[in-house]
């Protein structure tokens, strides 16, 4: 503590804000998770208990933890910030020279915990904890990850040779699954190979198939059907041959991995950084368009840092004298700050990809926007 707050005025306002957050944190997480069972409580039937929705609902608090976190910084400081200023120890701050750069930067320190925070709980703990709340659901109700989509998920991979093996050559490969299970498994596999002019090469099925530890997927009771052109005498009016032919057991090498399969299960919002970068290049490599996955992906590394900026939104709030609106009505301010910035940032990410904004910029313009929001109402404040 004393090495990242060396003065005692920052130990103190540390203390003070975290306190704050800690308990409107816990909160605003306990209010989520009660609207969450409520909605949960319509699915209760057969094997899926209520404790098991419970189970479901309480799994998915790592990553409703990781969405508040800004809005319980910036409500925590200025009711922080508010109580400060009432009792004039705020002033007494600034007269034993707290100026307004110095607050930013003893702000800038206090946020850095609660962006590892934030960090750990949107990276890696939340998920982790997704992806297993959604297995205990959907065991519970038997059901399969892709049991929501009637044709199963679509997926985009290079073209090989017709052994599905060798080096990938021009073309492209269409794969459809119909369902995906635990341990890497998947069901009802059809895939539609096409020639670098879209002709039709092969249309490849199988009942279920499983990814090996070499990389390559073992596909089951697989039915293929080869085209061939044979010769004709109109080149306008090609002839086509077909063979059909089954195999027992085909090994096929893929660029479409269990995670690439699981991924597309679960919107980019809810994905860690790792799994939107390695999708996004998946995306790009077969030339699809990764817009929204782009938007995602800087969304969620600028994310952490917009921690600063509700903490430096909070900051003016210090500078307001009693007279100047109770501390209620600070608070209530500062929800209504919270909730204009998640709209604001939710209303540029659907504008971006509908305007196909540089993804980037798309990101960072509610943040910006926001700070410096913080700024000109720390000038003002400052100056009055």
């Amino acid at each position: 503590m004393k090495f990242l707050f060396p003065y005692i005025f920052e130990r103190y306002l540390a203390r003070q804000i975290y306190a704050a957050f800690g308990f409107i944190l816990f909160a605003l997480v306990a209010l989520f998770l009660f609207f969450d069972i409520l909605s949960e409580l319509g699915s209760v039937k057969g094997q899926y208990t209520l404790p098991l929705a419970l189970l479901h609902v309480l799994l998915k608090a790592p990553s409703r933890i990781s969405e508040i976190i800004p809005i319980a910084g910036l409500i925590g400081s200025i009711y922080v910030f508010a109580m400060l200023a009432s009792q004039s120890e705020f002033t007494i701050l600034r007269i034993a020279g707290l100026d307004t750069r110095r607050g930013l930067m003893t702000l800038a320190k206090i946020s850095l915990p609660l962006i590892l925070l934030t960090l750990a709980m949107s990276e890696w703990l939340g998920p982790y904890t997704e992806n297993l709340s959604d297995r205990v659901r959907m065991q519970a109700l038997g059901s399969s990850y892709s049991a929501q989509f009637k044709t199963g998920i679509w997926v985009k991979d290079r073209l090989r040779d017709e052994d599905g093996s060798g080096p990938i050559r021009p073309g492209v490969r269409y794969v459809n699954v119909g369902k995906i299970e635990q341990d890497n498994k998947i069901k009802s596999i059809r895939m539609y190979e096409f020639d670098d002019a879209y002709r039709l090469l092969s249309i490849r099925s199988a009942v279920s198939g499983r990814f090996d530890q070499t990389g390559t997927w073992i596909l089951d009771n697989v039915t293929e059907t080869r085209f061939k052109e044979t010769k004709s005498a109109d080149p306008l009016n090609p002839v086509y041959s077909a063979h059909t032919i089954t195999h027992p057991i085909v090994s096929l090498d893929s660029e479409v991995t269990p995670q690439i399969l699981s991924v597309l299960l679960v919107s980019p919002e809810k994905m860690s950084i790792f799994s939107l970068g390695r999708f996004i290049s998946h995306l790009r490599d077969n030339k699809q368009d990764a817009q929204r996955h782009s938007i995602a992906f800087w969304k969620k590394v600028i994310y952490p840092f917009t921690i600063f900026v509700m903490l430096a939104l909070a900051l003016p709030f210090a500078y307001l004298k009693v007279r100047a609106g109770s501390v209620g009505i600070k608070v209530f301010g500062g929800i209504m700050l919270g909730m204009s910035f998640q709209l604001l940032n939710s209303l540029f990410s659907n504008v971006g990809l509908l305007g196909s904004w540089p993804a980037l910029l798309t990101a960072l313009t509610p943040p910006l926007m926001y700070f410096v929001l913080a700024i000109v109402g720390l000038r003002w404040v400052s100056r009055a």
